[in-house]
C-alpha cells in the first residue's frame, strides 16, 4: 500500500507519544515522591516543636529517623494498609556525621491499621543502633521478629533508660488527631522503596548507597526535614 503524506505524520505523531507519555508519567511519579519527602520534613517539624514529644535523650541516641507522614488519599487502606515516608541517618561509618540524604521507606502489614482506627496518622520511628539500620535498609524487616522494636516513652523528661528501649532496635511513634504517643507497630515491615528512591532521584540507586555511602546528595524537598533533625539533635550521643 502507497503511503500518502497523512499517513507519515500520523506515524510521526504516533512515534513521538510513545516517547512523550512515559517523561510524564515519571515527572508525575517524581512530583509524588518529593511532596512525600516534604510532608515528612513539617511533621518532623511540627512533632519536634511540641512540649511533651520524643525524649531528648534517645533522639540524641538514634543513628537513624523514618518519617511516614499520613497522605490523605487513603494512605492507609483496609486489607492492604501500608504508609510511605523517608529514612534519613546520621553520616559515617559509625552514624556520627550530619543528617543525611533521605531514602524512600514502605510500612506495610494489617495490625496498624487496626490500631490507627481508620483515622490520618503520622508515624516517626528510631532505630537505635547500627544492626537495626542495616537490617531495615538491606531489606524487608518484619518488626518485632526481624528486629526488636518497642513503643517508645514521650516526653522530654521520660525515664527512657527502661528494659525495654535499651534493648529495643525501633522505638515507635504515632500521631493521630493531634494526639502523639509511643505505638507498638510490631507484626508490620519495614521495607526501602527503591523504585520510589529512583523517581525521587532520577536514577536507579540503592537505600543503603543513598543513606549511608552518599551516593546522591539530599534533594531540596528534604530540606525542612534536614534542619529541623540538625536542629534538634546536631550530635550523635551514646
Amino acid at each position: 500500500m502507497r503511503r500518502t503524506p497523512h499517513m507519515f505524520v500520523a506515524a510521526l505523531l504516533a512515534g513521538l507519544l510513545s516517547f512523550v507519555a512515559p517523561v510524564r508519567l515519571s515527572a508525575d511519579d517524581n512530583g509524588k515522591e518529593t511532596d512525600r519527602v516534604e510532608n515528612a520534613g513539617k511533621v518532623a517539624k511540627e512533632i519536634m516543636n511540641v512540649p511533651d514529644d520524643i525524649p531528648q535523650s534517645l533522639i540524641d541516641k538514634a543513628d537513624c529517623v523514618i518519617v511516614l507522614p499520613s497522605v490523605l488519599k487513603a494512605a492507609f487502606i483496609v486489607g492492604a494498609s501500608y504508609g510511605r515516608g523517608v529514612m534519613t541517618c546520621r553520616g559515617g561509618d559509625n552514624f556520627r556525621g550530619p543528617w543525611g540524604a533521605p531514602s524512600m521507606m514502605a510500612l506495610e502489614g494489617g495490625s496498624f491499621g487496626f490500631q490507627i482506627g481508620g483515622q490520618a496518622t503520622d508515624f516517626v520511628l528510631l532505630i537505635m543502633n547500627e544492626r537495626g539500620a542495616s537490617a531495615i535498609l538491606s531489606s524487608k524487616v518484619k518488626l518485632g521478629a526481624d528486629a526488636s522494636a518497642a513503643a517508645g516513652p514521650v516526653g522530654r523528661t521520660a525515664a527512657a533508660a527502661t528494659d525495654v528501649t535499651l534493648r529495643a532496635e525501633v522505638l515507635t511513634y504515632s500521631r493521630s488527631r493531634g494526639l502523639f504517643a509511643g505505638v507498638s507497630l510490631e507484626g508490620s515491615t519495614l521495607r526501602p522503596d527503591n523504585d520510589a528512591n529512583e523517581r525521587l532521584y532520577g536514577k536507579k540507586v540503592d537505600a543503603k548507597d543513598v543513606v549511608l555511602h552518599k551516593a546522591v546528595p539530599a534533594p531540596p524537598s528534604a530540606r525542612l526535614l534536614l534542619s529541623t533533625l540538625t536542629k534538634h539533635s546536631p550530635h550523635h550521643s551514646k
